[in-house]
């Protein structure tokens, strides 16, 4: 039980980090990640959904976003599917909070 515990205050850590990161250089570049079809965009390496040009904070976000769709899988195999989908679904309601509507998206 012990180790389930450890494991879930690593990985929560770890997330909420590069989350964390992630909405930062989403700031910087003013992109609406929640937006529709935006992360994909920015998966895609097209940048016309930025505000603000900044190609470093830019290419950033993009490594970013790639090694967090990383980590949500490697979360998968470590804390299970209902577990990860649970921390990740708290972190991302605690950034929302925290930014507020500039990430885009419906507001909550």
């Amino acid at each position: 039980m012990n180790d389930k515990l450890e494991s879930l205050k690593t990985w929560t850590h770890q997330i909420d980090d590069v989350m964390l990161e992630i909405v930062r250089e989403a700031a910087i570049c003013d992109v609406k990640l929640l937006d529709a079809g935006v992360i994909e965009a920015v998966l895609n390496n097209n940048d016309s959904v930025c505000g603000h040009q900044n190609p470093r904070a830019f290419k950033k976000l993009r490594d970013l976003l790639m090694l967090g769709f990383i980590m949500r899988g490697k979360a998968y195999e470590k804390l299970g599917v209902i577990e990860a989908e649970e921390l990740i679904a708290c972190i991302r309601e605690k950034l929302r909070t925290r930014v507020g509507g500039k990430l885009g998206g419906t507001a909550s």
